[in-house]
């Protein structure tokens, strides 16, 4: 298994993960909490995915909501920021519907592995 770090943005880097016969993973690192949000203006540039995009702009507000008790922009993605986005996420969940809950649920999953301790 090989590692190619590739930088993004001078605060992004993109490590590409060589897997078995040509199988690649993507596994993005986020800096702070900037670099998270510009990762997220990006995708509306980039990603034609309906379901990334609003996947992504709506936990972003949770995201915001809960680092504004943090700190600010630059603050780095901690364990306990992610569990208090999980939280609201979770007492905010009624509002969706089943099928788009689901998306945000596998969305968030993959996104708060960034969140580190």
């Amino acid at each position: 298994m090989s590692y190619i770090l590739l930088p993004v943005r001078s605060n992004i880097y993109i490590s590409i993960t060589q897997m078995k016969l040509g199988e690649r993973k993507t596994i993005m690192q986020f800096e702070n909490l900037s670099a998270l949000y510009q990762y997220f203006d990006d995708l509306v540039c980039h990603d034609d995915n309906e379901d990334v995009l609003f996947a992504s702009s709506y936990i972003r507000g949770f995201i915001s909501l809960s680092a504004s008790g943090f700190g600010d922009e630059t603050q780095v993605l901690t364990e306990q920021l992610a569990d208090d986005v999980t939280d609201k996420l979770e007492q905010a969940k009624t509002e969706l519907s089943p099928q788009d809950r689901e998306i945000i649920k596998l969305y968030w999953h993959d996104l708060k592995a960034y969140f580190t301790s």
